[in-house]
């Protein structure tokens, strides 16, 4: 067993860089929020499109690989899948240099296309480590999650301040430098060895009506969390900067720095020391729900900002939580079943964003956001902003409610 494990040690390892280079697709794009409303005049509910176009790309490489896996060669997939992340990334930052008339659909199909590679990434590489010879694989599980909020951690600070010293107008090269790290994962994936996987299985494809019923439940939880992590995540930048009038440098560091830092480090501490994954899901559903009540709520900018930032350490296992919970109750599901989960957190990730940057723009542009507004002494954004963050405690809330119902469900099976 010793001398598999050192086998695929490489193996893993390339794994955990390809999770933390992937990072700038989710992390990028909502730090250029502001920016690209500034320079370009693109609307909240248009961005907001952007993280939903994300979402439904990578929920329909989910789809495809939930029902049509053994189609595939998931070795060449998952050796082509870096150079997509890398042609996605130059098309996003080189339309504007080359088709500046045509800013938004250059920013559509580099979405789209690094998306695509987004979607390979979450549906193969949590298999794939699964896959690999380990004397603790929940460890492997959650520490290559963990890597996904560092690299976000990475892509946060060097972003801000490259845009801060060189100025919001070069972002396209900023782009440019991220779009060259999943390179290297092209190289050492043509160099290690990648284990045999299991494509399908029982669970999968719902060969029994109880076997489908308790990952359906799966699917549901990680859907609700990745509403509640993805919530945050998007608008972390755009609501410190818009609503608490934070610089955004500071808003960047202070907001989705420190939100993915206590991301990391949750999954980390887990990696190494975890052991019962239930109550911690329950207890991040209802964490998660009063730090969104708190930055809805609050008027006091620090405990706003500590809510924000909090939301990372209560979200922090939500979603690799439910694959380890599911891998507890399904031993052995498949690429099928983790494609299957994915597609319920991708889902979740293009719902929950695109539906505050909803209520952002109908409440700020209502008569009823510039009543509040003037009572409360802010602006008419500000509302919008506080409104679409009530409105995202809803998924957190919904998630502490199908856990408990989750608890007797398995109970009873057992």
């Amino acid at each position: 067993m010793s001398t598999e494990i050192e086998k695929f040690k490489k193996t893993k390892y390339t794994c955990y860089f390809t999770y933390l280079a992937m990072a700038s697709v989710f992390a990028l794009p909502p730090i250029l929020f502001v920016t690209f409303r500034e320079m370009y005049g693109i609307s909240y509910t248009l961005l907001g499109t952007l993280v939903l176009v994300n979402f439904c790309s990578q929920l329909t490489i989910d789809l495809i690989f939930t029902f049509f896996t053994r189609y595939f060669n998931v070795h060449k997939v998952v050796r082509i899948m870096p150079l997509l992340t890398s042609t996605g990334l130059f098309i996003y930052a080189v339309t504007p240099l080359l088709v500046p008339r045509f800013i938004y659909a250059g920013l559509l199909a580099g979405t789209i296309i690094f998306s695509i590679a987004a979607g390979l990434c979450e549906v193969l590489l949590s298999p794939l480590v699964a896959a690999l010879p380990s004397d603790n694989p929940e460890r492997d599980m959650s520490m290559l999650h963990s890597l996904y909020a560092w690299g976000v951690v990475t892509v946060v600070v060097i972003s801000t301040l490259f845009l801060k010293i060189f100025g919001r107008d070069r972002w396209m090269y900023l782009t440019m430098f991220w779009a060259l790290l999943p390179l290297v994962s092209v190289v050492l994936y043509s160099i290690v060895p990648l284990p045999q996987m299991e494509l399908s299985s029982d669970t999968a494809s719902g060969r029994t009506g109880q076997k489908n019923r308790g990952l359906s439940l799966c699917v549901l939880c990680i859907f609700l969390g990745s509403c509640a992590e993805n919530a945050m995540t998007n608008w972390i930048s755009g609501y410190m900067e818009a609503a608490l009038r934070i610089p955004k440098v500071t808003g960047d560091i202070l907001g989705l720095a420190l939100f993915a830092i206590l991301l990391g480090v949750a999954r980390t501490a887990y990696a190494k020391y975890g052991k019962h994954i239930y109550p911690i899901l329950l207890w991040g559903m209802v964490g998660a729900t009063v730090c969104y009540l708190i930055v809805g709520i609050s008027t006091n900018p620090f405990l706003s900002v500590a809510a924000c930032v909090f939301t990372g350490l209560c979200t922090s296992m939500l979603w690799p939580g439910t694959l380890i919970f599911m891998e507890e109750k399904f031993p052995a599901p498949g690429v099928a079943a983790y494609a299957l989960m994915a597609a319920g957190g991708d889902f979740g990730g293009s719902i929950a964003p695109q539906l505050l940057g909803i209520v952002v723009d109908r409440v700020s542009e209502s008569a009823m956001g510039a009543r509040l507004a003037a009572t409360f002494s802010l602006s008419a954004e500000q509302i919008g902003m506080k409104a679409g963050m009530l409105t995202a405690a809803l998924f957190p809330l919904l998630g502490v409610f199908l856990l408990l119902y989750m608890k007797k469900y398995f109970g009873n099976r057992k």
